[in-house]
């Protein structure tokens, strides 16, 4: 090839490079501001699997020791750990992440009578309303 039409393709080169350049940012920067993150993100999604989880079951006279639905102990303990998570990124999720914790020892324990941790459900899903 020749040096002249080595000359003509520097231009194109440049216009191509600084138009990849552009486009990866401004496709960087948009996929950024759509995205959802941070402890917000960890606290709708622990609310979101505590949820996922369901009803607990309530123990009763005849089945002192109800099971629990296929998944649920799962569920309940990554509500924990995203609720904890968030809390540790912003305390204003530390009220959220106790009550979840109350649940989880509640679940872990099978212990389902546990007023308190009936109390921490109640209190989990009021808090979860205000994320």
């Amino acid at each position: 090839m020749s040096e002249a039409a080595d000359g003509r393709r520097g231009p194109l080169v440049l216009a191509a490079t600084t138009g990849f350049v552009i486009g990866s940012g401004v496709l960087g920067l948009l996929w950024a501001l759509s995205g959802v993150s941070g402890p917000a993100a960890d606290a709708r999604a622990a609310c979101a699997a505590l949820e996922r989880a369901g009803d607990l079951p309530e123990p009763t006279r005849g089945n002192p020791d109800p099971p629990l639905a296929p998944g649920t102990w799962r569920r309940i303990a990554a509500a924990r750990e995203l609720a904890t998570a968030a809390a540790e990124l912003d305390g204003r999720y530390q009220s959220l992440a106790d009550h979840i914790d109350g649940v989880s020892r509640m679940v872990v324990s099978r212990h389902l009578a546990d007023p308190g941790g009936r109390w921490h459900l109640r209190q989990a899903r009021r808090a979860c309303t205000q994320v």
